[in-house]
């Protein structure tokens, strides 16, 4: 969605600041990302099953119940959807369930159509306006998704277009570094499906960009995600964690699926994975649950706990 903010970015900056300091919101902030920045391993969890359920996709109304329910779930952190930091009173509002639930922002996941460059200015607007807000908050890391093409009935994407979504990365790359946020690329299906095409096209031209794979995701673009744990392994900073059942179906909970996690957690520790990982779930649309969403999220949790060992 569309700020209609009439602030300029400089300006906005520097009263969110002043309002931050005045609520002795940002050093609390900062001591909560710290500690989540340790060398352990933090499981958090991103809010998309919410905002499936929201018009345009939009947590902003539903940002009190996220934090309750991950709270109540013992998750570690957050990682936001980047449009909620669009609102003026993004960083004061977050800022505040984060203190008062006592639970860190990670980062957000990030997306616009980068292969196209005819949109680089309204994904930089955006990149420009997000960034510095998940600073503030604390969120160290920025999950990019970098937008789909279909091309003769696959999605695909030309040489020119791999240059193009490449061009613009670099640019978010430099604001996340500004921000001290780690940008690592989060996949759907169509980055890491056709062998992984789209990733392969991006890893050529950035070679030492992070990943931050969703597990799920791969599993559903015909990707061993084990093989591709050791494959990227030096590169895997983020992790996004989520179940399915033999017949493709999402499962209500991790753990209530088919997912092959012990191989998955075998790879984990052969690459000393050190980064954070986020539980995101997901339901299909005809999906009715059978518990509240935060019971699930404790289920998960709990799930991740046991059989990965974080």
């Amino acid at each position: 969605m569309k700020s209609n903010t009439c602030l300029s970015r400089r300006s906005f900056l520097k009263s969110a600041t002043g309002l931050a300091a005045s609520a002795g919101l940002i050093r609390p902030l900062q001591a909560m990302a710290a500690d989540a920045m340790t060398p352990a391993v933090i499981i958090g969890a991103h809010p998309w099953v919410y905002a499936a359920k929201q018009p345009k996709y939009d947590i902003t109304p539903v940002l009190p119940q996220i934090f309750a329910d991950m709270s109540y779930a013992g998750m570690g952190g957050v990682e936001l959807m980047h449009s909620a930091l669009f609102p003026d009173d993004a960083v004061e509002r977050i800022g505040e369930l984060s203190r008062k639930h006592n639970l860190p922002v990670l980062g957000a996941s990030f997306g616009g159509v980068m292969w196209d460059r005819a949109k680089h200015q309204e994904v930089l607007d955006d990149a420009a306006k997000a960034i510095p807000r998940l600073a503030k908050l604390g969120g160290r890391t920025l999950g990019t998704s970098v937008g789909a093409i279909k091309w003769n009935g696959k999605i695909r994407k030309t040489p020119e277009q791999l240059d193009a979504q490449a061009e613009v990365l670099r640019k978010i790359i430099a604001i996340c570094e500004q921000n001290g946020i780690v940008l690592n690329l989060h996949n759907h299906t169509y980055e890491v499906e056709n062998d992984l095409h789209d990733l392969k096209g991006t890893l050529a031209r950035i070679p030492d960009v992070k990943l931050g794979p969703d597990l799920n995701w791969l599993v559903r673009a015909g990707v061993d995600p084990a093989a591709f744990i050791r494959q990227f392994g030096k590169q895997i900073v983020f992790l996004h964690l989520r179940d399915q059942k033999k017949d493709g179906r999402w499962s209500e909970a991790l753990g209530e699926g088919d997912m092959d996690f012990n191989a998955i957690t075998a790879a984990l520790r052969e690459i000393h994975f050190a980064g954070r990982a986020v539980i995101e779930l997901a339901h299909e649309r005809d999906f009715q649950l059978t518990r509240p969403l935060r019971e699930s999220l404790k289920m998960s949790r709990e799930f991740v706990r046991k059989v990965l060992g974080y």
